[in-house]
């Protein structure tokens, strides 16, 4: 697939400089993220955006660099909240839950919520609440943020109730009693196991609809939430960047929305069934983007380059793990696990020598995967890797210092 930008296109980056030399030569070579941030931002300015970003309908942002570098990009306010609620708005499964007006709880990393703490305080003309109140964690009119720790594994019952309650607060203003539950996979895996823990069922009112949008969620974290609610739980795909370009429907398969885009897949490796994700977009009027490299990585339901047939948004290009069959993404680790071990909750590859590896786990119940099990993980794992890998359970894994967590390290990381 060429994936060369069609006139319309053309037309809209015709006047941005990062685009010139290959406006000249007539062929646009893949962009990576180092050549978007070299002689950033005058790399993209132009008369339109300079006007833009005195007005203020462009701002700068960066992107959120989970496990990658944070790059600087310009976008209009709210560019991502948008493309969000759009897709809520036009989901065939969860409409339902835009039209009739209810609130938005978002339950994420602590990062996310102090972000909003302190665009509100900058619009107050005031420094942040080092504790922020609700009204500090308020996105807009519809969508409140949750959290306030860095680890929801240490979440005390405090916490806990103290989420539970805005949570009540926000089904309370809807005359059905509806709530929206955005979340990341593992935040709202970690809640559901404190509420059994401490016996708060009967605080935590289910909601209508849920999004996970924040990172990878694995197979057994999806499994686990679907085990808890009745209504659909959906994933979406995108970036700070790029906004969603992809969102699954209540049964997991994922549908494009590729409003202003077009998709690119190219084998990460002669060979590979797993695809990098290259994106052309002008859907940011500000930074249109040709060619994108995103840096994620997905598979196909035939293995096919057919950005019409994603089965699984697999994870990094820069976290693949070299095996002697070639990479695996921490989409495939996801699947030997899931297959395997529905109890693992989170775990991480530690690679422990040239032909060595511990996979250490957490469950959702706190205790061991069983010794026949084990055995079959390991096995499994090992011939996935191409390493002797041994298991080794802990009662805890503390999670990033993003809010994220990482599939892949190496000892003494």
């Amino acid at each position: 697939m060429d994936g060369q930008p069609t006139a319309e296109v053309i037309e809209q980056i015709r006047d941005i400089p990062i685009y010139r030399a290959s406006l000249a030569k007539g062929h646009f070579p893949l962009l990576d993220k180092p050549e978007i941030a070299r002689g950033f931002p005058d790399n993209w300015m132009t008369p339109r955006l300079a006007a833009a970003l005195e007005s203020g309908e462009a701002e700068f942002v960066l992107s959120t660099g989970t496990h990658h570098a944070r790059m600087q990009i310009i976008r209009p306010p709210y560019f991502l909240l948008h493309s969000y609620y759009r897709l809520w708005s036009e989901h065939p499964d969860i409409a339902g839950t835009w039209e009739s007006g209810c609130r938005r709880v978002s339950l994420t990393t602590v990062l996310a919520t102090e972000h909003v703490a302190r665009v509100n305080a900058a619009r107050r003309g005031t420094p942040p609440d080092p504790v922020p109140t609700p009204a500090d964690r308020q996105l807009d009119a519809r969508t409140c943020y949750l959290n306030l720790r860095l680890d929801p594994a240490l979440w005390e019952r405090d916490d806990v109730v103290r989420m539970l309650r805005e949570i009540r607060a926000a089904a309370r203003a809807h005359p059905r009693g509806w709530y929206h539950l955005d979340c990341s996979g593992y935040h709202l895996a970690h809640l559901l196991r404190k509420v059994a823990e401490w016996g708060l069922w009967d605080d935590f009112p289910p909601p209508a609809s849920i999004i996970h949008a924040y990172e990878y969620t694995p197979v057994n974290v999806r499994r686990f939430l679907h085990q808890h609610f009745a209504c659909p739980v959906i994933d979406l795909f995108g970036s700070t960047e790029l906004g969603y370009l992809y969102f699954s429907d209540r049964h997991g398969t994922y549908r494009p929305h590729l409003d202003k885009m077009s998709v690119e897949l190219h084998p990460v490796a002669d060979g590979s069934t797993i695809h990098q994700l290259i994106v052309t977009s002008v859907r940011n009027p500000f930074m249109p983007l040709v060619r994108y490299r995103s840096g994620d990585c997905v598979r196909t339901v035939d293995g096919t380059p057919d950005p019409g047939k994603i089965s699984q948004f697999c994870g990094r290009e820069k976290e693949l793990l070299d095996t002697p069959r070639g990479p695996v993404a921490q989409g495939d680790l996801d699947r030997c696990i899931g297959e395997t071990s529905p109890e693992v909750f989170v775990y991480q590859l530690r690679l422990t020598g040239e032909a060595t590896a511990e996979l250490v786990y957490t469950t959702f119940d706190g205790t061991p995967v069983e010794p026949e099990r084990t055995a079959a993980l390991e096995e499994a794992v090992g011939e996935l890797t191409g390493r002797r890998c041994r298991l080794d359970h802990r009662p805890h894994l503390p999670i990033g210092k993003s809010g994220k967590y990482a599939w892949l390290g190496t000892v003494g990381h």
